[in-house]
């Protein structure tokens, strides 16, 4: 792998930039790897590139249905935070957060990392108080954040309205500074690059039509795929909102609904808004891309689905709850609109660990917050498809813990739903 440097930049434009190489293989599968991962995201990305960095000499093989970064790494609001109520959860996201801080030096690829806060906004006196209590037991879990009054807001985000009139009006805040916004294809494309560079195959277009077991010992032999029959002793599943489908293919049940998160992004506009801002009340979010694209999201659609698309209710529910927060935006026009298909359990934590099969392992459950996830949760996966054995910082996140009633309900501690 060449490293990307600005010596690079000056050589390659004495060519024209006509002999850069490219940047990972398409190689044909082989009959057999030591480690396969399902799912082509940033989760499997990252989980096979920690693999071949940290546990050398293993096979390793990524198959993904339709193209590296399809699914909902490439279809997400790019913001990356900290901000969780249980101490297994508030333990792995800061841990997560400070990787994506050093992510660009680790693949020597510009990840766009832009620490520039976030804002969740109270509305009324029960709300502040709710929120008060969240940063204090934030902070217990060593969580960057505060609690801030209207004259510190101002300061952050002054187009936000402000009148005592308003429809919701602001009385305070949790501002969590170190959190942001990454470029979220720049992480698949990142990671991909690095992977393949330590050996990985990067195998596009491979749809996974069945998985084999020993009929012995029921453990996993390996996958049926579009493109032919490919073995290996250890799979670890990372495809999100269709880890139910695969769970299916091995015979066993997973607690996880599948449902369209929409996100939308208007027509670019000159920098008006430095931090991401968020109202749990209305369920929508916003943020300023580099581009000049407003970015906004809300809550998922009320129904399961595998649609990769969305629909005017949600539209007119996120719309217009951040046209009441900041009434400029009425004018800024929508350029378009997508979802991508998120996997939420039952305590709105993820699930990383053994499967009931010998040999296939699971990563899902993230809910919409799979991307703010991906450094810790490749690392931690990476480490399980290995070594077989559960790391420390996802000890609580186990399948079993559903059957044990040991949930981390993060719904109901910090108020969200992922």
């Amino acid at each position: 792998m060449e490293r990307y440097s600005a010596f690079g930049l000056v050589k390659h434009a004495l060519t024209g930039h006509k002999k850069w190489p490219e940047v990972w293989r398409s190689p044909e599968p082989k009959p057999e790897y030591d480690v396969i991962i399902v799912g082509g995201g940033g989760h499997g990305l990252a989980t096979a590139y920690n693999l071949a960095k940290n546990y050398k000499g293993k096979r390793v093989a990524i198959l993904e249905k339709n193209w590296i970064g399809s699914g909902n790494t490439g279809r997400n609001t790019t913001i990356v935070r900290s901000d969780y109520y249980y101490k297994p959860s508030a333990e792995f996201f800061k841990y997560s957060l400070s990787l994506y801080g050093k992510l660009s030096k680790e693949l020597n690829y510009n990840v766009m990392f832009s620490k520039r806060g976030s804002l969740t906004l109270s509305h009324s006196r029960d709300d502040f108080d709710f929120q008060r209590r969240l940063v204090n037991a934030m902070q217990l879990n060593g969580i960057d954040i505060r609690h801030i009054g209207l004259a510190e807001i101002k300061k952050i985000c002054p187009i936000l309205n402000f009148s005592k009139d308003a429809r919701y009006p602001i009385y305070g805040a949790m501002w969590e500074p170190g959190a942001g916004t990454v470029r979220h294809d720049a992480v698949v494309w990142g990671y991909a690059r690095a992977a393949d560079a330590l050996g990985v195959d990067i195998i596009q277009n491979c749809e996974v039509t069945g998985i084999n077991k020993d009929l012995q010992t029921g453990a996993v032999t390996g996958l049926e795929t579009s493109r032919g029959k490919i073995n290996a002793k250890t799979i670890g599943l990372a495809v999100a909102g269709h880890s139910t489908e695969l769970a299916a293919m091995a015979g066993f049940r997973l607690p996880i609904r599948s449902m369209a998160l929409q996100a939308f992004v208007s027509e670019p506009v000159k920098p008006v808004l430095n931090t991401v801002i968020s109202s749990r009340a209305i369920s929508s979010y916003a943020s300023q891309s580099d581009r000049g694209g407003l970015v906004m999201g809300g809550g998922v659609d009320p129904y399961n689905s595998y649609a990769q698309k969305g629909n005017t209710p949600v539209l007119e529910e996120v719309l217009s709850g951040l046209i009441e927060l900041v009434p400029s935006f009425s004018r800024v026009r929508l350029l378009r609109q997508w979802a991508g298909i998120v996997d939420y359990t039952y305590d709105s934590s993820p699930i990383i660990g053994p499967s009931p099969v010998p040999g296939l392992f699971l990563n899902c459950g993230w809910g919409g917050g799979g991307f703010k996830a991906i450094p810790a949760g490749g690392e931690a996966f990476a480490h399980l498809l290995a070594t077989g054995q559960v790391p420390p910082l996802v000890e609580a996140f186990s399948l079993s813990r559903f059957k044990d009633a040991r949930l981390v309900d993060e719904a109901a501690g910090a108020g969200i739903a992922h």
